[in-house]
């Protein structure tokens, strides 16, 4: 197999807004509509209707219920729309998802909480039924689930250059216990073994050298300008100005200036770990 068919084959799987849209365009195409007419049944633009059958809009529940009104499929849309909710993917989170996947480099800073992409299982679930105390265990688990399927990424022939810093409160915050911290730190130096991940530790002696700053990611492509995300807690946004994403760099500069060396984040991971451990 040859690097092009290998690429191919590891290209990766639609995301839930995108599958709920070709299922979407499916069945109008099969009842004979056009988008116009969907869009008239359901009380929608056929802007609207385009948008939603490309992926590109998170379908509202009262769009997803006049499709089933239109199509006789008996809740079917109404269903898949509600299991968008309950997986790890917020429609304000799932654009980012996209460009993550097809990064060359990303850049993070993590200000509080582990990267969503290098948490254990335990950790995840711990920051999910903290997040979401009355949510049905089940529901976590699917969340816990999605998260985990963003590894995948690194299981790419030519996977993503992930370099991170973690400020120290981030591996100081007993998430799920000591016995789960542990595990996740241990799962930290485990992932800067990897040749394509670099982990530097933003240490509390740094001052106000990250202060001002939440967590953001930075994302870097091959055929395309770096995207600066930037999450809050009702909700993250993407920018792709020159300026803003110059800002950002200007900064993850700083941060890594201030940061312990390589070698010096890994020594206070081991340290933490075996203290979490007697």
């Amino acid at each position: 197999m040859d690097e092009t068919e290998s690429e191919k084959t590891l290209t990766p799987p639609p995301n839930p807004l995108q599958r709920f849209g070709a299922d979407v365009k499916r069945v109008r195409l099969g009842r004979g509509l056009a988008q116009k007419n969907l869009g008239r049944a359901t009380g929608y633009s056929e802007a609207y209707v385009c948008l939603v059958e490309s992926g590109k809009k998170m379908p509202s529940m009262r769009f997803a219920e006049g499709c089933d009104v239109a199509f006789g499929t008996n809740g079917l849309f109404a269903g898949l729309r509600k299991r968008i909710e309950e997986e790890d993917h917020a429609s304000w989170f799932l654009p980012y998802l996209e460009l993550e996947r097809k990064a060359s480099r990303i850049l993070d800073y993590s200000a509080n909480l582990v990267k969503g992409l290098l948490q254990t299982e335990r950790y995840a679930q711990a920051i999910y039924r903290a997040a979401h105390p009355r949510t049905d265990p089940k529901v976590i688990d699917g969340k816990v689930r999605s998260r985990l399927q963003r590894r995948q990424i690194f299981e790419r022939s030519q996977p993503p250059e992930l370099w991170i810093i973690l400020h120290e409160g981030c591996l100081r915050t007993l998430v799920g216990g000591a016995e789960v911290m542990a595990e996740q730190l241990d799962h930290l130096l485990a992932a800067a073994d990897s040749p394509q991940i670099d982990l530097q530790v933003l240490p509390f002696s740094a001052g106000a050298a990250a202060e001002h700053l939440m967590s953001y990611t930075l994302l870097a492509f091959r055929d395309r300008d770096m995207t600066l995300y930037s999450g809050t807690p009702r909700g993250g946004r993407l920018y792709d100005s020159a300026g803003t994403v110059a800002w950002a760099l200007d900064n993850y500069d700083r941060l890594r200036a201030n940061a312990l060396s390589l070698g010096e984040s890994r020594s206070l991971i081991e340290s933490l770990s075996k203290e979490l451990r007697r």
